[in-house]
């Protein structure tokens, strides 16, 4: 017969903290309160009154519609890109490699609008590229197109570095096992590679949607600020924040509710976060 499994009593939190120091108690407390006061005071002052009004105006709900769509948008390219580019650096071993790995994760610590004007002297009019694409007729500089280059431009280092490490800690002993038994390289990477990283891979892929929506100084320097174009949710904030400063904290408001979302959603991924 089998034996009854006892319900688990819930973890206090005396026995969690096994080992934890009691004086790290209080700066994690002073850091915590540090994230938290900030966003509490911009909750307090919003005007609830009309928090309604002040978030579906035509601007404010262009600049949200726009945010999401193109945010969508670069992290389908950051996907394209970002997955390659994760396996490469994962699974392969050549002269330059940490170079290369370096350059990649370059736009995580440069000022993004460092990469908007970066962005501007390769697509602009005058630019590398932009000035046979301008003969071409096509032009990308301060279109819809250049806020989704900007926001895949500082977004795409958070896929590949949560992609990487899942790759890495997943190792490849079941890659070399399904390559013994005759499956192609494209067919491990579909059918054993990526299943077994999947949660890095969604939770890149969110912090990646997160970094694009959050977007701002790559955006309004390359793509510039036209209503109904390029306005994204942070720049219409900003601008916002001079003419009526009650919309700029309900909108501050709504992306920092979607930004909870995001990372709630991440959370569920059981990725890098």
């Amino acid at each position: 017969m089998a034996r009854s499994r006892r319900p688990r009593k819930p973890v206090t939190l005396r026995e969690s903290a096994v080992g934890l120091p009691r004086w790290a108690l209080v700066p994690a407390g002073a850091g915590a309160l540090f994230v938290v006061l900030p966003l509490a005071a911009l909750v307090s002052r919003v005007d609830w009154t009309r928090f309604g009004s002040l978030i579906t105006s035509d601007a404010s709900l262009a600049a949200l519609e726009l945010s999401l769509r193109t945010s969508a948008a670069s992290t389908l390219l950051c996907l394209v890109f970002g997955m390659p580019m994760a396996l490469v650096l994962a699974r392969s071993r050549f002269v330059g490699q940490d170079l290369l790995r370096s350059v990649v994760l370059l736009p995580l610590v440069l000022p993004p609008v460092v990469g908007g004007i970066a962005l501007l002297y390769t697509f602009g009019r005058r630019g590398l590229l932009g000035h046979a694409l301008e003969v071409a007729g096509v032009q990308i500089a301060f279109s819809t197109i250049a806020v989704v280059l900007a926001q895949t431009f500082v977004a795409l280092p958070f896929l590949v570095v949560s992609l990487e490490g899942a790759l890495r800690s997943a190792g490849h002993r079941y890659d070399v096992v399904a390559a013994s038994l005759g499956a192609g390289p494209t067919t491990v990477l579909f059918r054993v590679t990526l299943p077994l990283v999947l949660p890095g891979l969604l939770s890149g892929a969110v912090l990646a949607f997160a970094r694009a929506l959050g977007e701002f100084g790559a955006t309004i320097t390359f793509a510039g600020s036209l209503q109904g174009v390029t306005r994204t949710l942070p720049l219409e904030i900003y601008l916002q924040r001079e003419a009526d400063a009650d919309a700029a904290v309900a909108l501050s408001v709504v992306l920092m509710v979607v930004a909870v979302v995001v990372i709630a959603f991440a959370r569920r991924g059981k990725g890098v976060l």
